[in-house]
């Protein structure tokens, strides 16, 4: 979070300064990702560039303060994501699983590792999502925006299309879960 610099910051990149865009989408860059990784985890990179891309085309229009700020950047992302659900149900895709792997350095046959995935494993980030995966999609999609997004219940609520208390069941239990899930790892408080 930004915090008390947010409307600074935002009126700045709002007029053309690339180093407050910058700053906007360092903050919200990383959540994006990991939310995407868990609603849309086949097209999560995709979805986070087209998000990035309606964002930069509405910023100038955008009005609120930080927290309405990460409404609006998930709730684009989730957007793109019923957007590309709907188009991958029309046009099915044949996986391209067989294909070489595009990392593979040519010279020297050793994998050139991405950067953000390297910087991700170190903190254990994979694992953690790993486990949000298994929740059931609504319980893992509220999770992650309340707890990754930094989204209070009313916003996912208005976000999701459902009641404030359906938003807090779902994360109870979500979190409650998760608790089951990380028992049956051996993980403990």
């Amino acid at each position: 979070m930004i915090g008390d610099d947010f409307a600074a910051i935002l009126k700045a990149a709002q007029q053309g300064d690339e180093a407050a865009f910058s700053r906007l989408w360092h903050d919200g860059h990383p959540a994006l990702l990991r939310y995407l990784r868990v609603v849309a985890p086949g097209w999560y990179e995709d979805i986070a560039a087209e998000t990035w891309i309606q964002v930069v085309r509405g910023l100038a229009r955008f009005r609120g303060d930080e927290q309405n700020w990460r409404a609006w950047l998930f709730t684009t992302a989730r957007r793109r994501v019923v957007d590309q659900t709907r188009h991958q149900a029309r046009r099915p895709a044949t996986s391209l699983d067989a294909l070489p792997d595009p990392t593979l350095a040519e010279a020297t046959g050793t994998l050139v590792p991405d950067t953000a995935d390297v910087a991700l494993e170190n903190i254990d980030t994979r694992a953690a999502i790993a486990v949000v995966s298994r929740l059931p999609p609504l319980q893992a999609e509220v999770i992650m925006l309340r707890v990754v997004a930094g989204l209070d219940t009313e916003r996912v609520a208005r976000l999701l299309g459902r009641s404030p208390g359906a938003i807090r069941i779902a994360s109870h239990r979500g979190l409650q879960r998760l608790e089951d899930l990380l028992t049956e790892k051996g993980v403990t408080r």
